[in-house]
């Protein structure tokens, strides 16, 4: 059941259960799942991978047929013949015990391949055979490689010189060769086998969305990827190729992680409701979300999103101190609602935005690379550039509602801000009369590995902080912190509801990923593997001087790609995308000038995982197009 399970989610569900109702009226004993050239998620291990001229690859395209049996149920030969082998391939994810039978058809021979087989011996290597003879049974998991108890049936055209053993699965780009080796199995049987299929592939996807779907929805890679699953570090394509993914910072504790999962389909079998119902799970979530806070932080709000964050933060700013002005950062990000869009630079001073509002006042992004003002010391300049901007609001008789920004600039180019920046500009916002807004939404939650948010790192006193992606590790999760005098000021009698927000679904889900940073220890991992791949990408930017400036803290870290006069290269970092993303690493760019490599990985990613990524980084910008 478990197998079935998992395998559905590679194909049309329907399509796939009404093929095998097919089966399974005519063989009611019989599950025949893993049908020939189908794409099998499960060849995960190791085994399975080999090297490319592209990185590797994974061998996920069934050359045989799977029948899921009872152990011990007998096999019998549909043909005469003779026995090449009977033996044992006991290496993990093997055949183990295999039968390998050869038979004669005119003038020519083929091969048969059983694999999973219990180690009774009914024959041995050399042995004549008739048809209808018994020549093996199943084995169970103990003896057949740790797999359900099942048979690999195969037909093997030519052998290749092997004698013990015969690949079981290809790679999907090589399907033409390897099914004239391996033809289709089904003429053996009385009953033609269904073979599952999948419904969609990736252009006839493309054509229906762009045909349904809102024109500026945006598609990654030149080549899109048609991503069916997640497993921890990597997303899955409907061929079963593995990509580790060094953009997700929502799937913070790994893509689908199992704890994550099952504790949200736990409470979801118990209750989901609002939160106008008195329940402990909003409470325990609450709780332990303040905890990670520093003190003067007392009060915790839930939405959905990160946008939905910022919005409630930007409602509560207005209210505590009158005021709808708002000082923002050049080409920071905050959400995608209107209030949101409306503080940030990156959309309205972007394509399709129209530019500031009278009331939002942007500061020069404190980018001590290739900001207005660069080099280690300046902190000074930069704050003199926000001063500026509060003085003549006071000079208008203006109160500023709040500052807010970053900890770290993400969508800026993955900016890490002056020393004291931000603990000096949030003491500065509030002796104008103004709150200090930390959005955390893309760095918090251990990512920095030294502390569970980045304002911490950093040693600065925010009003409110607001979070969102990485929370519910894919779920819909978004939280507000702010100090009590915040809270009390915007319980002003009008109710603060949110349909969704706080449901006892997305709160276990919060807990469940708090548990597993703190279980496995995530935080340090972050600060280990930050380290190392900081250390990494320095020393590669001393053979590749296209690498500009590295730059981060824990795992959240960019590089930027500049010519010998620090003028940005967008089309090479285009390119050098494209290209990690054909050897199985995905990569995104970011920045005013979209020459930015960020790097946000789930932080379970391991030392094996970044090794890998320098690997390829070195391999491709070894190609004289990275010249400068």
């Amino acid at each position: 059941n478990a197998t079935m399970g998992h395998m559905e989610t590679l194909h049309d569900p329907a399509a796939f259960q009404q093929k095998l109702k097919v089966v399974q009226t005519r063989h009611p004993n019989t599950l025949i799942l893993g049908g020939y050239l189908e794409i099998l998620g499960i060849y995960q291990h190791q085994m399975y991978q080999y090297p490319t001229n592209s990185g590797y690859s994974h061998r996920t395209q069934h050359l045989g047929v799977d029948f899921w049996l009872p152990s011990f149920t007998a096999i019998h030969s549909p043909f005469d013949g003779e026995v090449l082998f009977f033996g044992d391939n006991g290496q993990a994810k093997d055949y183990w015990y295999t039968l390998i039978c050869r038979h004669k058809a005119d003038d020519s021979y083929f091969y048969l391949l059983y694999g999973h087989l219990k180690e009774t011996t009914f024959v041995q290597t050399g042995d004549r055979i008739k048809k209808g003879q018994q020549i093996a049974q199943i084995g169970d998991a103990s003896e057949n490689g740790g797999w359900c108890p099942h048979l690999h049936f195969q037909i093997i055209g030519d052998m290749l010189d092997q004698t013990t053993t015969f690949y079981g699965v290809c790679d999907p780009a090589d399907e033409t060769f390897w099914s004239h080796i391996c033809p289709d199995p089904s003429w053996i049987f009385k009953e033609y086998i269904p073979h599952p299929t999948i419904k969609w592939n990736r252009s006839d996807l493309i054509t229906k969305r762009n045909h349904i779907l809102g024109k500026s929805l945006s598609l990654q890679y030149q080549d899109p990827l048609y991503i069916q699953r997640g497993d921890g570090m990597y997303l899955i394509d409907e061929k079963g190729q593995r990509y580790i993914d060094t953009i997700n910072n929502v799937a913070h504790v790994g893509h689908e992680n199992s704890a994550v999962v099952n504790a949200g389909i736990a409470q979801m079998t118990l209750l989901n409701t609002n939160t106008r119902y008195i329940h402990h799970m909003i409470l325990d979530y609450a709780n332990a979300l303040l905890q990670t806070h520093d003190d003067h932080l007392e009060v915790a709000y839930f939405v959905n999103s990160g946008s939905e964050a910022n919005e409630l933060a930007i409602r509560m700013a207005k209210q505590m101190t009158g005021s709808n002005h708002f000082i923002v950062v050049q080409h920071g990000y905050h959400g995608n609602t209107n209030a949101t869009i409306s503080i940030s630079s990156y959309k309205f001073d972007g394509k399709g935005g129209k530019g500031a509002d009278d009331t939002i006042h942007v500061l020069p992004l404190p980018d001590p690379f290739r900001g207005k003002y660069t080099g280690k010391d300046t902190c000074d300049l930069y704050l003199y550039e926000l001063k500026t901007i509060l003085d003549q609001l006071q000079s208008k008789g203006i109160k500023p509602a709040a500052l807010i920004i970053e900890p770290i600039i993400s969508c800026g180019g993955q900016i890490v801000l002056p020393s004291d920046f931000l603990k000096r500009s949030f003491n500065m916002i509030r002796e104008y009369g103004g709150l200090a807004i930390a959005d955390e939404v893309q760095v918090g939650l251990g990512r920095m590995g030294s502390h569970w948010w980045a304002y911490q790192e950093q040693d600065a006193y925010p009003d409110i902080v607001t979070m969102g992606k990485p929370l519910g590790n894919g779920h819909p999760v978004g939280a507000i912190v702010c100090r009590q005098e915040v809270a009390d000021s915007f319980s002003n009698g009008m109710e603060f509801f949110n349909t969704f927000g706080g449901n006892p679904v997305s709160c276990a889900i919060g807990l469940a990923v708090f548990k597993q940073i703190q279980d496995q220890n995530l935080m340090e991992n972050a600060r280990i593997q930050g380290t190392y791949f900081t250390n990494k990408l320095i020393k590669l930017a001393t053979r590749f001087p296209i690498i500009a400036d590295v730059r981060g803290v824990g795992l959240f870290l960019g590089f930027e790609l500049c010519d010998r006069n620090n003028q940005p290269l967008e089309k090479a970092a285009t390119t050098l995308v494209n290209e990690m993303k054909k050897r199985k690493v995905l990569m995104s760019t970011d920045g005013p000038d979209h020459n930015v490599i960020k790097i946000k990985p789930p932080i379970v990613i391991q030392q094996n995982h970044i090794d890998y990524i320098i690997d390829q980084l070195e391999i491709v910008l070894s190609n004289p197009i990275f010249t400068i």
